[in-house]
């Protein structure tokens, strides 16, 4: 008869295995350990102390080309000299055998953090910068925080951190968390043939997060624990880049150009958003008497539209026109099924509204280099390299090297990062996919008289109502967004100075100009740059963008099915930049394009927004709508 203790731990480890599987199954960790790792995280057991231990080494000197360019970005660092060097060795005389269902070991993590939140935190919670300080071999015994090491912590802990993501919760608490595990997971050194792997694990019941440890191999005493820091990469190139961090190499050399991607990139990308493309429909003719019916999920469309040709219905199925927030997929089905609904959708719509996608596209317009009015965008999971090499050459030029990380997909400036340290970008390649464009450092500012010349950027709402012909317009009324603290190319973490999105950061100032005033103030400030000039060197911009996006068939194009309409907002931001004759000119900058914007602002200050915009979409009527036809 068993006894009532083993049952319990059988059930206890079945629902781990219930919780867990998947995780563990994703980072390839063995099931022969698994009982033994739900057994460690239940009882808190540390066990790796009796296994392992930490050696300082003594590296030879060997002057190779790879150890000058090694001493070359030493002598870089804010505190140049001879770091020690640390590697975890098995200290158990009897070695440690990969059959062994108890070789499995937990690293606690020393510091979890978000980027946002680190500089605040090496400030204040006690006993945290002394800690990272040593862990990274800085001298400091101070008592109060010294802000130079606190510098120092930052740039140094992109060799030492590590990331996961959690996948469920608001867009804010997706967003990836960095950690730095404690002195001995961080001393575990890289190997490209690794004795060990590591692997993030969340470990649900408690809601903490480890690092989990497991041998390749069996194992000697006295013999070196490592593992790889590009675990799963084999390319030898992508390799390298990955290891920059710590391994630099001279990378100046790689062509650094980016032409549009094959054709077959967009295809794969097509298969992955498992949409479908629609038939070919006839668009059917309404006389100037019919009623639409309208079926939203927007509150704010169903609060604001109220213009006498267009109707609510509740059931989808009688539905003329289909206004959602959620993306379609099933194109083809719908068009089969339905072929007469008005969408506020078009298929492949996502080459501009994703941000990779976005980059790739508009090199059509501007060849490997990109168009003008794009900041220079590398995709960091496919142009790594050339990325890196790009950054090399304008280092060697003495030329700005601000940068900015984002991810494909997000907006509100989430996970969004400003720097000038590669180590800290080919890092981000590792959390969510990311394209990191030249951050824009010589923008046109904006004087407010309670902070002086801030950043700011315009948000332009533009109606796509075909492809094929393709027409387009632009809401007449546009939306100002202004950063709160004076604009200064340091303090790069400082979300007041670098970034304009307030509305949605708790106990943050929201500056708001209307339009109209601030046309006024900008002639003032720039009298030499009427924005007549300004606007319509944007409306340019956005003709040049539309006329690449649908200039292929799709999936490489957006797709022109005759029932789709669609509502964009496009970011854009001001920067100087000089003509052939030497003057000083604005050159616009897109920032990135939105689908199903947040139309709120429009709706409280613009009471006819909507009915505008329903009236040009899906009436062919802009007589007394504020839009302009721009193609």
């Amino acid at each position: 008869m068993a006894e009532p203790g083993n049952d319990q731990q059988d059930e206890g480890y079945s629902q781990f295995v219930v919780l867990h599987q998947a995780a563990l199954s994703s980072s390839g960790v063995p099931p022969l350990y698994w009982k033994s790792l739900y057994r460690k995280l239940e009882g808190e057991i540390f066990d790796a102390g009796e296994w392992f231990g930490i050696m300082q080494v003594e590296e030879m000197e060997e002057e190779d080309e790879d150890t000058i360019e090694i001493e070359r970005e030493q002598k870089k660092k804010p505190n140049p000299g001879n770091e020690a060097t640390y590697k975890v060795i098995v200290t158990n005389e009897n070695g440690l055998q990969a059959s062994d269902p108890n070789s499995i070991f937990l690293i606690d993590h020393a510091w979890t953090y978000r980027v946002e939140h680190a500089r605040r935190q090496l400030m204040e919670v006690p006993g945290l910068l002394h800690r990272m300080a040593n862990l990274m071999g800085m001298e400091f015994h101070g008592e109060v925080p010294d802000e130079g090491v606190v510098e120092d912590v930052l740039t140094e802990m992109w060799k030492y951190n590590q990331t996961y993501q959690l996948s469920q919760g608001s867009a804010e608490e997706k967003v990836p968390v960095w950690y730095i595990m404690d002195e001995f997971g961080s001393r575990i050194q890289h190997s490209d043939e690794p004795s060990f792997v590591t692997a993030p694990f969340y470990y649900i019941p408690q809601q903490l997060a480890f690092t989990i440890l497991w041998p390749l191999r069996d194992i000697s005493n006295g013999e070196e624990v490592s593992r790889d820091f590009t675990y799963g990469e084999s390319d030898p190139l992508l390799r390298n880049c990955l290891l920059l961090p710590w391994q630099p190499l001279d990378l100046s050399h790689i062509d650094c150009r980016t032409p549009e991607p094959a054709e077959t990139h967009y295809q794969s990308i097509f298969e992955e958003n498992k949409e479908t493309l629609p038939h070919p429909v006839e668009p059917p003719l309404h006389d100037k008497s019919k009623i639409f019916k309208i079926y939203t999920d927007m509150q704010q469309v169903l609060n604001a539209v109220d213009h006498p040709r267009f109707v609510f219905t509740n059931e989808e199925k009688e539905a003329d026109i289909l206004f959602n927030f959620s993306h379609i997929k099933d194109y083809k089905k719908l068009s089969t099924e339905r072929p007469h609904v008005l969408l506020s959708q078009f298929p492949c719509e996502n080459l501009l509204t994703v941000k990779d996608c976005l980059a790739s596209i508009s090199r059509r317009v501007g060849g490997a280099e990109g168009p003008k009015w794009l900041p220079r965008t590398f995709n960091l999971k496919t142009e790594l390299p050339q990325f890196i090499g790009y950054f090399k050459q304008r280092e060697q030029r003495g030329e700005d090297n601000h940068w900015i990380c984002k991810p494909w997909n997000l907006a509100r400036s989430l996970d969004t990062h400003v720097t000038t340290s590669l180590p800290y970008i080919i890092r981000q390649r590792e959390s969510t996919p990311k394209v990191v464009s030249k951050y824009i450092e010589n923008p046109v500012l904006f004087h407010r008289d309670d902070v002086g010349m801030v950043k700011f950027d315009i948000r332009y709402v533009v109606l796509l109502r075909s492809v094929r012909p393709l027409k387009l317009y632009v809401y007449d009324v546009f939306w100002l967004r202004f950063a709160n603290r004076p604009f200064t190319l340091d303090d790069l973490d400082d979300y007041e100075k670098h970034f304009t999105v307030m509305n949605y950061a708790p106990g943050v100032q929201l500056k708001q100009v209307h339009c109209d005033e601030f046309i006024t103030l900008f002639e003032k400030q720039y009298p030499d740059y009427p924005w007549k000039s300004t606007q319509d060197e944007i409306f340019k911009t956005f003709r040049e963008l539309f006329q690449a996006a649908c200039s292929k068939p799709a999936p490489l194009g957006i797709c022109d099915y005759p029932l789709s309409r669609a509502v964009y907002a496009i970011d854009l931001m001001l920067k100087w930049e000089t003509d052939q004759k030497g003057k000083r000119m604005m050159q616009p900058q897109i920032l990135e394009v939105n689908f199903n914007p947040d139309c709120a602002r429009a709706c409280k200050y613009h009471p006819t927004f909507f009915n505008d915009i329903f009236s040009t979409l899906y009436l062919d009527e802009t007589q007394n709508c504020h839009v302009t036809e721009i193609l």
